[in-house]
């Protein structure tokens, strides 16, 4: 396998990583299947996939994230969401994790953090695993063979999945650690195979860059009209909320399924590739995304598969609900070449209710929109988490607390200036549960939510007639074609009226109680949207 492209004077060695056994720098997708699968990683499936397993953990650990406590970050970073860790624990973890990795191969991957290059941050990934070097490649932008030459890294990301952390000595707490040092502006992973960990890691870094240029970083997708990139759009949500499936919209250029950026420019992809749910996944539903899962290169997360025929299960959830496939962006057909696009016209936040409360869609003013955003009201999805096994409401400010190392505040008051300057329409999308809570009830239709998101965006929505929700104030539409009336009034959908008021009572009073901690930080129309 010949090695790949770097620039001479940026090898590990210059960096002070020394020690290590054969370095392979910037191989391309075929090297890195190849180095992959010769490594006992996983096996080759349909169309030359990549299949693997992450082994104990098949989703994030967000508990075991830290941010090293830094004199020049001390003032800024969020510590009520963000866990310390001292200094000289961290240069503890470093030493040991080289000691760690001397003898041992290591792939590079030389990447941009944003599409934008105005924007954009110059990130060396150094992995463990030939196949999360084949993630990352996917997932983060790639640049010209050209640009490597003179590729000076920023931050460098170090991911040692075979690394144990010893809490007593790393101020860890538990073997597994992803620690981040803006002073040394590096990342260590140790003690998990996830791959999602080597995204999230760089998107927390960015989410906390980008705020000091006037760049609102977004946990969002994004996409924009065919021939128009101006009529653009992002979706808040957190993971399982429905952010790739409905952004993957064959009407519209698809910008990004996660991580964006909005500037004095506009909207911009952090990433290169998607990172899709598969669980339930169907060629009839979601062709194209299906289509991905057996072509060249794309990783294929957690999923069982027969060993004969390598067809893929969508349905067995035996290993976890969180199996994934990672992707370039170019195998979507409908895919941005640019990952740019204009200022939004919508702004939609997704959230997933397993509650069966709110409605399909509302209509937010301004206020409103902040109101919910700092909320960030969803339920986590089995297997993105540890731990998590059924639908879990809760509250995650921003839809992304455990990629926000600032104060919501910042966030929220950088998108409410975005919104207020260009005009966006805001909307409200619930994509869980309708007819009853989780249990009784049954998820939101995608058709429904497909044509009400389709209405919103070409502005037939706006024009029809609305009502104002009695429990939490916003507009409701009474009618939309295609669209069931009685989908549009979730009280309706109860078999017990009552039992609607009782849970609708319960979630304002839960709403109202997450927001008490924003009310000293926020200005008065945003306290004036607040219910409870």
């Amino acid at each position: 396998m010949m090695n790949g492209r770097v620039n001479p004077s940026q090898r590990l060695e210059d960096q002070g990583i020394s020690g290590l056994g054969h370095v392979y720098y910037n191989y391309i997708e075929p090297a890195l299947v190849e180095a992959a699968v010769s490594r006992g990683e996983g096996q080759l499936g349909k169309g030359g996939a990549f299949l693997c397993s992450t082994g104990q953990f098949t989703g994030r650990s967000p508990k075991d994230k830290f941010v090293v406590r830094t004199a020049g970050v001390e003032e800024t970073i969020w510590w009520d969401n963000n866990a310390p860790m001292a200094p000289d624990a961290f240069e503890r973890l470093y030493a040991d994790m080289l000691a760690h990795m001397q003898g041992r191969d290591y792939f590079v991957q030389d990447l941009f953090g944003g599409a934008d290059p105005v924007h954009r941050l110059d990130v060396r990934m150094v992995t463990e695993l030939a196949w999360h070097g084949l993630f990352i490649r996917h997932m983060l932008r790639r640049p010209a063979r050209a640009e490597l030459d003179s590729f000076v890294p920023e931050w460098t990301v170090i991911n040692c999945p075979s690394f144990e952390a010893d809490p007593a000595k790393h101020g860890c707490r538990t073997t597994t650690v992803i620690a981040l040092n803006f002073e040394r502006k590096m990342i260590l992973i140790g003690g998990t195979a996830y791959a999602g960990e080597n995204k999230k890691a760089v998107f927390t870094l960015l989410n906390y860059l980008l705020p000091e240029k006037g760049v609102m970083p977004m946990h969002c997708s994004a996409n924009h009209a065919i021939g128009n990139p101006v009529d653009s759009a992002v979706f808040f949500g957190l993971s399982g909320t429905g952010k790739t499936t409905l952004s993957a919209d064959p009407s519209r250029i698809l910008i990004g399924d996660d991580e964006h950026g909005w500037s004095d420019r506009g909207t911009f992809n952090f990433e290169g590739g998607c990172y899709a749910k598969t669980i339930h996944l169907s060629a009839e539903a979601e062709p194209e995304i299906y289509a991905t899962t057996s072509r060249f290169g794309t990783v294929v997360e957690n999923m069982v598969f027969d060993p004969e025929t390598l067809d893929l299960d969508f349905s067995d959830t035996s290993l976890t609900e969180n199996m994934r496939c990672a992707y370039p962006l170019d195998y979507i057909s409908n895919a941005s070449d640019t990952g740019m696009g204009g200022h939004p016209k919508h702004v939609i936040m997704l959230t997933c209710d397993a509650y069966g409360v709110l409605p399909p869609i509302a209509r937010l003013t301004p206020a409103q929109a902040m109101y919910h955003f700092l909320s960030g009201f969803t339920s986590k999805t089995p297997g993105t988490e540890r731990g998590i096994v059924e639908p879990t409401p809760t509250f995650s400010t921003c839809f992304g607390a455990p990629f926000m190392p600032r104060r919501p505040e910042i966030y929220g008051k950088l998108l409410q200036a975005k919104i207020a300057q260009f005009g966006a329409s805001c909307w409200l999308v619930n994509t869980g549960w309708t007819g009853g809570k989780y249990g009784t009830g049954k998820r939101m239709p995608i058709k429904a939510t497909r044509a009400l998101l389709t209405a919103a965006l070409d502005g037939s929505l706006g024009a029809g007639a609305f009502r104002r929700d009695p429990n939490f104030g916003f507009e409701v539409p009474v009618s939309v074609p295609g669209v069931d009336a009685a989908l549009l009034d979730p009280r309706a959908t109860w078999g017990d009226a009552a039992a609607y008021d009782a849970q609708a009572a319960k979630l304002v009073g839960m709403f109202a109680d997450n927001f008490a901690q924003y009310v000293p930080f926020i200005d008065a129309d945003v306290k004036a949207a607040a219910i409870g």
